[in-house]
């Protein structure tokens, strides 16, 4: 797991990282499998959002797959390990969200976290069925690798 924190934001990196690689490993990705999670500041948030997803301003997570679930575990004799790919994390988007939605800052970064791990490996949530696959799969991870989140971030409001 690569973690790189480039923001001025309290982030407890190496939490936040084992958490990735639990998620992606509780989702079947081989063990050894790379994986990059970077804490980032609005600005390069802003600026990755425009490039990658042609919209204005930071958002609070975004997910760039590689390889996916297929990552190779890099085992001996397998070659070289494989990249799932990257979660970039805006720890003050998070923060400012995190009262409407998981409830506390820590909860909702490890709703990103899972959510971006979740993207990483093939789920979406553009079509109703899909979000209701990914919000069970978001739903079960926390529960098993968190534990409760302070609020429902999947009730209407």
């Amino acid at each position: 797991m690569e973690l790189t924190v480039e923001c001025d934001d309290d982030v407890e990196g190496e939490r936040w990282s084992r958490l990735l690689a639990a998620a992606l490993a509780a989702e079947g990705v081989a063990p050894g499998a790379e994986a990059g999670l970077s804490f980032v500041t609005p600005a390069a948030m802003a600026e990755l959002n425009a490039a990658h997803m042609g919209a204005t301003g930071p958002t609070d997570v975004l997910a760039f797959p590689i390889d996916g679930r297929d990552a190779a575990g890099g085992t001996s004799g397998s070659g070289p390990p494989g990249v799932v790919g990257d979660v970039v994390v805006c720890p003050s988007v998070a923060h400012t969200n995190a009262p409407g939605h998981a409830g506390l800052a820590a909860d909702e970064l490890a709703l990103l976290v899972v959510h971006g791990a979740l993207h990483l490996i093939g789920h979406d949530h553009a079509e109703g069925d899909e979000r209701e696959q990914m919000q069970a799969r978001e739903r079960a991870l926390l529960a098993e690798l968190h534990g409760p989140l302070a609020a429902d971030p999947w009730a209407e409001r």
